[in-house]
């Protein structure tokens, strides 16, 4: 499955060449390693973690920190004959960005590849954060309602075309029983002539009236021409007035709001801004909150205790330390009362999000339908601008018709008149003569309009099949996108539960028999809904909360979270590097087995490990001991 986050890059396995000058707490430091699994092995305040955040930064990452006396900071990466740079400095009581980093946006690799302990992906199971809105954040859902707004309007071009053509299709079959009646009439026509000219030969006599005749001739067929023409045109009116008030009638039933397409776009457009304004506040608040948790682990690791309710109390102990931020003096409760802030700020602004996109989806749909109704009504006034104009083309065409008839009926009269002053049987047979050939001569003209009308018309239908084919690519395209969603939900539950089992069974936990996603349909929008099975020592097996799972069992479960995500959005094609940090809660054998599992997937895998885990990884791998 591909994401739009960034262009696809390819990156050779070759070695990676980290520069980094006053990063979280690295003075100055160069470090080389090459592609596969890297261990940092050191106790905790050595700088492992601010390595992973000088890569993170080289990479894009907005997640590391200036050293607590520095004003400046620069990284610099070479990876696959190509270099990156980052620079970092206070502004304003802020760290400010620059540089030519890997990413231009880095968003799926601080979700899903850069899994240091404040990882959002992983911090989301001990958080009960919604995993749903995690793991399909990258997708643009934008983009796929312009799809299928367009695809929609496409395949309404197409059931008109094909309606008109069922239509056509019924006029051809009444113009193929036409023909057959005319091709009989004319070839009873045909017989009669035959007989008449017959009896014209036995006469074998020519006579003064041959030329009247043939002026006669000429004038009956003109007429019967122009009176073909005249009830041809009649008809076409007498349909067409017909048509007229079908339409009208449907314009009168059908009512367009001229103000409410525009007055819904332009708030579907404020919220839309609202919405990307309020993704950006709650990636901003997660950075800020993740940073400085990240620096509370790298700067003051004494601060932490066995659990939360430790670190809070050794946070808010009277005591001053050095922000890593502003560079002032601040007492530590001051920290978890910031980071308590900005958590509860976090939280009311994701649920003023999900209102806002619940609001936007209401409007979207509602606008849609304005739109259908408003190109209907657009329709139906060309529709109508039509028939008028052809309309008064065709009574133009009918009065000149009139006209021309009555001329050709007094020609026809005045000749007859003097045919008939002097008929003799000679004359009658030439008039017999005459009077079938008029007669075949309509009929031919007649049986020419007909196929040059069915041979329009088979080519018209002759199109219905590629229109038939692009309906059911559209249908089939439409299908796609509005599962889309829902397929990308479900594939990302699989990738999860595919992945837990997996790493289950690696990790071998004696109790632990499953954890895994279900997909609940609620309303307009999935949730994810996470289960633990577990098994007794007689082998039964009952379904347990998350909530009492141990330490480690979750941080397996946030940790294979993130990699469902990463495998999901295809992160790997975008993202060289995975960040392991923090892993603490897991023994070293678990470790050992978890990297070579995760090894398969990212080209440069770094680890930060204390000394004793990292004795565990295969020997195969190199260690870094300073940084």
């Amino acid at each position: 499955m591909s994401s739009t986050e960034e262009p696809e890059r390819t990156t050779e396995r070759e070695s990676v060449t980290v520069r980094a000058e006053k990063i979280g707490g690295i003075d100055a430091t160069s470090v080389e390693f090459d592609a596969g699994v890297t261990a940092l092995a050191g106790r905790n305040a050595t700088n492992r973690t601010s390595f992973l955040q000088a890569i993170m930064a080289a990479m894009g990452s907005d997640r590391a920190s200036l050293k607590g006396d520095a004003e400046r900071g620069r990284v610099e990466m070479e990876i696959g004959g190509r270099s990156y740079s980052r620079t970092l400095s206070r502004e304003n009581g802020s760290i400010a960005f620059g540089g030519d980093p890997y990413l231009d946006r880095p968003q799926l690799a601080d979700l899903f590849a850069f899994l240091l302990e404040s990882n959002e992906a992983r911090r989301a199971v001990v958080r009960g954060d919604d995993l749903r809105e995690l793991i399909l954040r990258p997708i643009d859902v934008d983009e796929i309602e312009a799809t299928i707004e367009r695809l929609q309007a496409e395949k309404r071009g197409i059931d008109e075309e094909l309606s008109s053509l069922s239509a056509a299709e019924r006029e051809h079959g009444s113009l193929e029983e036409e023909r057959a009646r005319l091709e009989n009439e004319l070839e009873s026509v045909e017989e009669r002539l035959s007989e008449a000219r017959e009896a014209l030969a036995e006469e074998d006599t020519e006579t003064e009236g041959s030329e009247r005749f043939d002026r006669l001739r000429a004038a009956q067929t003109d007429l019967e021409d122009v009176t073909y023409d005249l009830e041809t045109e009649r008809a076409s009116v007498e349909s067409l007035e017909t048509e007229r008030e079908e339409v009208r009638d449907e314009l009168s039933d059908l009512t367009v709001e001229s103000d409410a397409i525009d007055d819904l776009a332009g708030e579907i457009e404020r919220l839309r801004g609202r919405k990307r304004e309020l993704d950006e506040t709650v990636s901003q608040l997660q950075t800020v909150i993740q940073f400085n948790e990240d620096m509370v682990d790298a700067e003051y690791p004494e601060l932490l205790g066995e659990d939360e309710g430790e670190v809070t109390d050794r946070l808010l102990a009277d005591r001053e330390v050095t922000c890593w931020t502003c560079g002032s003096s601040v007492e530590t409760g001051r920290i978890e009362e910031t980071l308590s802030s900005l958590r509860d700020l976090r939280t009311e602004k994701v649920e003023r999000r999900n209102e806002v996109s619940t609001r936007l989806e209401s409007l979207t749909e509602e606008r849609t339908e304005h739109r259908q109704r408003r190109e209907e009504h657009d329709r139906l006034e060309r529709t109508l601008s039509d028939l008028e104009t052809e309309l008064t083309e065709r009574r133009d065409r009918i009065d000149e018709l009139e006209k021309r008839r009555d001329s050709l009926l007094s020609t026809v009269e005045d000749l007859e008149t003097e045919i008939e002053a002097d008929e003799d049987e000679t004359l009658d047979a030439q008039k017999a003569v005459t009077r079938n050939e008029v007669e075949r001569d309509r009929l031919r003209r007649e049986l020419d309009t007909i196929d040059e009308d069915l041979a329009e018309i088979e080519d018209r239908l002759a199109e219905r099949s590629e229109l038939n084919d692009r309906r059911e690519e559209i249908n089939d395209e439409l299908e796609e996108q509005r599962t889309r969603i829902e397929r990308l939900e479900r594939e990302a539950i699989g990738a999860f539960n595919e992945q837990m089992e997996t790493v289950l069974g690696l990790l071998e936990y004696a109790n632990l028999e499953r954890i895994w996603i279900e997909r609940l349909a609620t309303g307009e929008e999935a949730t994810f809904e996470l289960h633990v099975t577990r098994s007794t020592e007689s082998g039964a097996t009952y379904e347990d909360s998350i909530a009492h799972l141990s330490e480690s069992e979750r941080e397996v479960t946030g940790l294979i979270v993130a990699l469902a995500g990463y495998l999901v959005h295809d992160v790997h094609e975008r993202v060289p590097f995975m960040l392991l940090d923090s892993l603490e809660a897991l023994d070293s054998e678990r470790i050992a087995a978890l990297v070579e599992y995760l090894e398969q997937y990212a080209p440069y895998i770094v680890v930060a490990l204390l000394p004793e885990d990292a004795a565990a990884l295969d020997e195969e791998y190199p260690r870094i001991t300073e940084i």
